[in-house]
């Protein structure tokens, strides 16, 4: 009986020792993964911050590469983290590795959706058709981009949903934010109204936003009549504004040109209903 209790407590501490020392090593690789992810992190933003003054890169395709990077950094990371443990519980990595890719040239064909995703995301960041922060239409959204990646692409509509378009659905892009932006205005005056005078009130905003609005960097100018409804003659507005302010100074110049209309006596139609009231004779 004491043999057998001896043999029973020799198991149970080697046990013990076995546990609290693969404990111990588990525990200093996480602490050591918990370490190295905000650090390196860190250092790819430090770094390429560094890089984009002396080269002069654009804030958005800095955004973009430091996006980039981080996500590969984090996937390198999580695969030494596998390796290690392996290497704790001493599991030989070779035959796992021969597995996986054996296995992976039997689903290869299953997974040409996800190789197409990585080799289209390579050719956006490559030609740089797009970068993060820029508005784009593209996967059959429009949006603000926030992230480009090597199999999906985050677009941010303007409602505040966040899309994530799969790389292959990408086979056209509409980037609206390279060069100047068109803020355009169309307003409709009624028949009665003296064209020239609304053009004229229209031209007084026109140069008044040229000279002191920054965010018109050509025009605003008064193009001419645009159209002839059947209710109304429609005057445009155009001119080139900064990258993303179109709508804003769009919103603008039709707030002042309804206040210097309504000044002015010009109207601006509207739908009317009209009812006619028959007297028997």
């Amino acid at each position: 009986m004491n043999l057998f209790q001896e043999g029973l407590s020799l198991d149970v501490s080697a046990l013990l020792e076995l546990i609290i020392g693969y404990g111990l090593q588990i525990i200093l690789i996480i602490i050591g993964f918990m370490i190295a992810a905000p650090l390196g992190k860190k250092v790819i933003s430090n770094a390429l911050s560094g890089a984009g003054r002396r080269e002069k890169i654009s804030k958005g395709r800095m955004k973009t590469l430091e996006k980039l990077l981080i996500n590969v950094y984090s996937y390198v990371l999580i695969f030494l983290f596998i390796v290690m443990l392996f290497g704790i519980f001493e599991i030989p990595i070779g035959p796992l590795l021969a597995g996986a890719g054996v296995l992976g040239l039997a689903i290869g064909f299953g997974a040409q959706g996800l190789v197409s995703d990585v080799v289209t995301g390579f050719f956006l960041l490559l030609e740089k058709q797009v970068e993060v922060d820029e508005y784009v239409t593209l996967g059959g959204f429009d949006g603000v981009v926030e992230e480009i990646g090597l199999r999906t692409t985050k677009i941010r509509s303007f409602d505040g949903t966040l899309n994530f378009v799969p790389n292959r659905e990408i086979t056209s892009v509409s980037n609206h934010s390279r060069g100047t932006m068109r803020a355009l205005v169309d307003i409709g005056i009624s028949y009665e109204d003296n064209i020239d005078e609304a053009m004229a009130v229209l031209q007084r905003i026109c140069d008044d936003f040229r000279e002191n609005d920054e965010r018109c960097t050509e025009g605003p100018d008064v193009l001419g009549v645009q159209s002839i409804g059947s209710s109304d003659i429609v005057l445009r507005v155009l001119g080139q504004t900064e990258n993303m302010r179109q709508w804003e100074v769009e919103r603008d110049l039709r707030k002042r040109i309804k206040e210097e209309f309504d000044a002015a006596g010009i109207d601006i139609p509207y739908p009317h209903q009209v009812n006619v009231d028959k007297q028997p004779k």
